[in-house]
């Protein structure tokens, strides 16, 4: 039997902050909580507006875009995670977007949302999460699972250390793993924007990857990067 939610234990409504930058999808997503009378919900369409709420009370609930006007809400997700362990977060994503949901579970996110999941959907999702379940795509959880099993001549990643990427591409490989964009990491760095894609072809090649989101998971993985 699954345990109570916060809101069946305590009688309190769940705080829940929706951080989306489309209206129609955060007003969908809004009114499919609000509808039940256990969730206490609060919107914002920035980062800005996010961590001015924030800045008043954490949310038991958080569901956040990736993609915002002012930024990536994977920093949102690492400056919740760095302040308090309590409040729930979850990615709100489309379908096939698996490689960023990867990357901000990484971070510290318990599941992902999907923006055109059902109304009847959102609610249950959410009490998912609070029962300490971590709702996923089964496409997310084979991703994961295939990234975690050892690969031939890779038994205990012995041979792969910090020593196989240059100071040059670690910082390049911090600035993939925090969501910059190809023109931030280059600004950040002092160097030409044009030189940056072959940077990260030479980490993909290193890490033996494709993606953003599979050089973020190896390279936690390997231990050449911590949050």
């Amino acid at each position: 039997m699954a345990s109570a939610t916060a809101a069946e234990r305590t009688g309190e409504p769940i705080s829940v902050l929706i951080l989306e930058d489309d209206a129609p999808t955060r007003w969908r997503i809004a009114d499919a909580l609000s509808h039940h009378g256990e969730f206490d919900v609060a919107e914002a369409a920035t980062l800005a507006e996010a961590r001015q709420r924030l800045a008043e009370s954490d949310p038991d609930v958080l569901l956040t875009d990736l993609q915002l006007p002012d930024g990536n809400g994977m920093e949102l997700i690492r400056e919740v995670r760095q302040r308090n362990r309590t409040t729930e977060i979850m990615v709100i994503s489309i379908l096939g977007d698996e490689q960023s949901v990867i990357s901000a579970i990484l971070l510290g996110a318990n599941g992902y949302l999907l923006k055109d999941a059902f109304p009847t959907d959102i609610a249950d999702t959410v009490r998912d999460l609070l029962r300490g379940h971590s709702p996923i795509s089964a496409s997310i959880a084979r991703f994961i699972v295939r990234r975690t099993q050892e690969r031939p001549g890779r038994a205990g990643h012995s041979d792969l250390d910090t020593a196989r990427l240059t100071p040059r591409e670690i910082d390049i490989l911090w600035g993939i793993a925090k969501g910059f964009s190809y023109a931030d990491i280059a600004d950040h760095l002092g160097i030409s924007r044009q030189t940056v894609p072959g940077y990260i072809k030479t980490i993909y090649r290193k890490l033996e990857v494709n993606t953003r989101g599979e050089a973020v998971f190896e390279a936690l993985q390997q231990g050449l990067i911590r949050f």
